[in-house]
């Protein structure tokens, strides 16, 4: 305009690199004013503002007033507390032992710098932010992270006052708890791309001290997308390598990114997923991942590959760790059996969890199960010696592959094979249990275990197997009842294994003492047992152990009728065993 004079012009309109008084929106310093007015502390992890909602501005707003705490608790740490020196030489008259000294203690004060308050400050923050939605929480780690990461030691000497105390020592714990979470994160939130990349971007603009370089790559994680990761989990790739550009890369992941991986498919119920995933990738955290493989039978189990999980129990993942088997527990060990037997698995997604469970996959055959289940036994000596995996393994093959609603196996009621069958296969039973032992691929033979058979003879190679371990390893057995009452009502597989202990006087009297002794511990489980099960049951067991050839084992028989006798009001199927007793000291005389 002609009339505005010339003094009254910004003498800054045209001066590179300085604002306008009226700012323009080409000037990046009011840029940054107007966004930082709008985003607040979200600003730093340089988010446009379409990309900011309520649950970021959130995390932004606890952030903020954490950011404002932690600089007076942090300032409290810079000036330190004044500590007398223990140890000073004394220049006084007279000369006074070290400390002893108050002139001299006067110039000897030592200043100690205590990280502790913001420790403890930062770890209610972080325990804060595990408690908010994901995306709030990235934003509040991200900030903590950024936040120790300026924090220095003013001690001009090293001062070891303890894991917390101690600044090199406490933000290194702090910024490992942080990354483990944030890895979790990467890995299980769903986050948008861009976001996701910002929040990588963000955490590899800290400048971490020296005593933090270790964390440098820790959100270098691969995304679900990657190349290598897909082929893997489709089964494309199966070592979990490739070649680019000349050099080999490998699929290798911390043990938290593991982890989550591994919940998150497993939660999707991606089972096959999982065990490509398990099997192919790497870490440096061979016992952690060693113990996620564990679980790659029950995967596989899950998946309806029942012969596979049998064969991965048995053989581990690389020829540097070993089997699976070596680690089960007993319960796991009847999971896997109820597994094999059934063709059904747990509706939940490990060995404990409750509910119902459904019918997945064809059973394995019997020859299979006796075999699988054998070479368990062998090769973990804690199973070997526990009573209750016995008790499972002649449960299971004495039990229907039909599995009920409930969970509940059905025991069945094998009829007793001819005395000569049961001869042939005791005297190949030796040879056969040696080859288990030894790991051999054994093939049963056909000729004894034809179908029609199978199950009896699959029963009397288990009575086999147990035999033997009562002539090496009674000594660590606790118990035996256990292992007699699995038989069910196949009273005469176990009267088969009983008649063969005869042959060891010592086998013998310590395999009677310690039924005798579960009998006297567990009268009241017995009665209640014994209540379900019917006097016929009842009166089977008695005739079993009363009628052996061998006298001290006619002692379980005499002992169990003292507990009935002793229990009447307790037993008001005594009178129906009375009954039993008589219809077979009939058959008896019409026999003779």
């Amino acid at each position: 305009m002609s009339d505005v004079t010339t003094s009254n012009l910004c003498q800054n309109w045209t001066t590179p690199s300085l604002c306008h008084c009226n700012a323009h929106n080409k000037s990046k310093f009011w840029k940054d004013q107007r966004d930082f007015s709008l985003a607040g502390v979200l600003v730093m992890f340089n988010l446009e503002l379409t990309d900011i909602d309520a649950d970021l501005r959130h995390g932004g707003s606890l952030l903020i007033n954490f950011i404002h705490e932690l600089s007076v608790e942090y300032n409290k740490y810079l000036t330190g507390e004044r500590m007398p020196s223990k140890q000073h030489e004394c220049f006084c008259l007279p000369k006074l032992p070290p400390g002893q000294c108050n002139t001299c203690k006067s110039h000897h004060m030592e200043v100690v710098y205590k990280y502790s308050g913001v420790f403890a400050l930062v770890t209610r923050f972080l325990d804060q932010a595990e408690r908010e939605n994901p995306k709030a929480a990235a934003v509040m780690f991200l900030g903590a992270a950024k936040e120790i990461a300026l924090h220095k030691d003013p001690a001009l000497s090293w001062q070891n006052l303890g894991q917390t105390a101690s600044l090199k020592i406490a933000v290194p714990c702090l910024l490992q708890r942080i990354t483990t979470q944030l890895q979790r994160m990467l890995v299980l939130c769903d986050f948008p791309k861009s976001l996701y990349e910002k929040f990588v971007n963000f955490f590899q603009s800290i400048s971490l001290p020296c005593h933090c370089f270790g964390f440098s790559n820790s959100l270098n994680v691969v995304p679900w997308d990657h190349v290598l990761l897909t082929t893997v989990l489709k089964g494309q790739n199966i070592t979990g390598q490739r070649t680019q550009k000349g050099r080999k890369v490998f699929l290798w992941e911390t043990l938290p990114v593991i982890q989550a991986r591994v919940e998150k498919l497993v939660d999707k119920s991606n089972y096959k997923e999982v065990v490509r995933y398990l099997r192919a990738v790497k870490c440096n955290d061979s016992k952690g991942l060693r113990d996620l493989r564990d679980k790659i039978p029950f995967y596989l189990c899950k998946t309806g590959d029942f012969l596979d999980a049998a064969h991965s129990l048995l053989f581990p993942v690389n020829s540097l760790a070993c089997c699976t088997a070596c680690r089960i527990t007993p319960l796991q060990f009847e999971v896997y059996l109820k597994m094999f037997r059934t063709g059904s698995v747990p509706s939940g997604k490990d060995f404990q969890d409750s509910g119902p469970w459904v019918t997945i996959g064809s059973p394995l055959k019997d020859g299979v199960l006796i075999k699988q289940a054998l070479k368990l036994l062998y090769s973990n000596l804690l199973l070997y010696r526990n009573p209750k995996c016995w008790s499972s393994l002649i449960m299971i093959l004495g039990s229907s592959n039909l599995l009920g609603k409930n969970g509940y196996l059905h025991p069945l009621s094998l009829k007793e094979p001819p005395l000569e069958f049961q001869e042939e296969v005791l005297a190949a039973s030796s040879g056969l249990l040696e080859e288990l032992k030894a790991k051999v691929n054994v093939t049963l033979p056909s000729a004894i275990f034809s179908p029609h058979l199978q199950r009896e003879a699959c029963l009397i190679l288990a009575v086999q197997a147990v035999q033997q371990m009562l002539f090496c390893d009674l000594p660590y057995l606790t118990s035996f009842l256990e292992i007699a009452l699995a038989f069910g009502n196949n009273f005469w597989a176990l009267r088969l294994l009983l008649d063969h202990l005869s042959y060891e006087e010592h086998v013998l009297h310590g395999t009677v003492n310690l039924i005798l002794k579960d009998l006297n511990c567990r009268k009241a489980t017995m009665l209640k047992l014994w209540q379900n099960l019917g006097p016929q049951y009842v009166g089977e067991f008695l005739c079993l152990f009363l009628t052996c050839r061998h006298k001290k084992m006619q002692s379980i028989g005499l002992f169990t009728l003292s507990i009935i006798t002793e229990n009447l009001h307790m037993c008001p199927w005594a009178k129906h065993l009375c009954n039993f007793f008589h219809n077979a000291v009939h058959i008896l005389s019409d026999c003779f």
